[in-house]
């Protein structure tokens, strides 16, 4: 028996249109790391249907008759947590409200059905949905609820105050950002630069949802100075940072890597704008976007925080710039807001 490691991952197709679940199923075969296990044409079974073929990822429509995506997505994560990724052909995944509304059921992400693999043109697209099914094989999402004291570990603590904190995020971020800012104090924190990849058309939506949370939340403006206790946004399509007198930078600069937004780019605009007096936070994602800009920033003398595995979703962008030696500490996302109100003091 190969080691599990090389084992392919396990999918469970759930759509009411046999059409689409075919092409689905010849999608997903294309891929020799993937394997369906099993079709529903209904989400009404789909919590005894993953207790007895126990899938590494469900694959799964959002509109479908008595029970749609995303109630059955509630309804698996309450019982049986195992990463989702929703697709539908008739609500729009880029719409801020859906993705949003996803977000909050547990699915991982939401995105269109992928092209066929006849369909040569689009090839980038199904390569994409691909590789993100292959990746929510590595998600935990029933880390996204739950509660974590004491950090898991300490490598120093400089305890300096911060003029501003640059906060990356992927997959499973959403909800820690919300958790993150519902535990900190009204205005008893340094200025918040967030950089969370998503779909376009997201910013605006999830700044709307994380005000939520009673702090004011805004996407990020070119030539802002940021205050103390708010929260910015980085911009659809567009990096976000410093310029050279402490104020918002907003650049269309190439991506880094495949990102813009990226946290690597603005890791390393604090740095160059900040150097030891910013901080960073690299919460839960896929990949490993951040962990050389918090390399940098940390050379600078700014002190970094990666969020420990046991309260990621993904811990892959953690442990990215874990391994870069990037990290002052690694701690639960309770400790981290901690962390942060004890950074404040700074001036932005």
């Amino acid at each position: 028996m190969p080691p599990p490691s090389t084992l392919p991952t396990r999918v469970l197709i759930v759509h009411d249109s046999p059409t689409v679940r075919a092409s689905l199923r010849r999608t997903l075969a294309s891929d020799p790391q993937l394997r369906v296990i099993g079709e529903l044409e209904s989400a009404q079974s789909l919590v005894d249907a993953v207790g007895r073929l126990a899938p590494d990822v469900v694959v799964m429509d959002v509109v479908m008759p008595e029970v749609d995506g995303y109630q059955a997505t509630r309804a698996l994560m309450a019982s049986r947590p195992t990463p989702i990724v929703l697709v539908s052909q008739v609500v729009d995944p880029s719409d801020a409200s859906v993705a949003l509304e996803a977000i909050r059921a547990g699915a991982l992400a939401i995105v269109d059905p992928p092209p066929p693999p006849a369909d040569a043109a689009r090839s980038f697209r199904r390569e994409s949905f691909l590789a993100l099914v292959r990746s929510a094989a590595n998600a935990h999402p029933s880390r996204a609820s739950a509660s974590h004291g004491a950090p898991i570990a300490r490598v120093r603590s400089m305890r300096r105050a911060a003029r501003v904190i640059g906060i990356v995020a992927s997959a499973g971020g959403p909800a820690a950002l919300s958790s993150l800012l519902e535990q900190l104090p009204q205005r008893g924190f340094p200025p918040l630069l967030v950089v969370q990849h998503l779909a376009k058309g997201f910013s605006d939506g999830l700044a709307r949802w994380l005000a939520a949370s009673g702090h004011p939340v805004s996407v990020g403006g070119a030539g802002e100075r940021p205050e103390q206790g708010h929260v910015y946004v980085a911009p659809d399509d567009r990096h976000l940072g410093l310029t050279s007198d402490a104020r918002i930078a907003i650049s269309d600069e190439p991506p880094v890597g495949l990102f813009r937004p990226s946290g690597t780019w603005m890791l390393r605009s604090l740095a160059r704008t900040l150097g030891a007096d910013a901080g960073a936070v690299v919460l839960t994602g896929m990949g490993d976007d951040g962990a050389a800009g918090a390399r940098v920033l940390r050379d600078r003398g700014g002190e970094i925080v990666a969020q420990d595995e046991a309260s990621s979703v993904v811990f892959g962008m953690p442990q990215a710039t874990i391994a870069c030696g990037a990290a002052n500490e690694v701690l639960s996302l309770r400790a981290i807001a901690q962390w942060i109100v004890d950074k404040r003091g700074g001036e932005p």
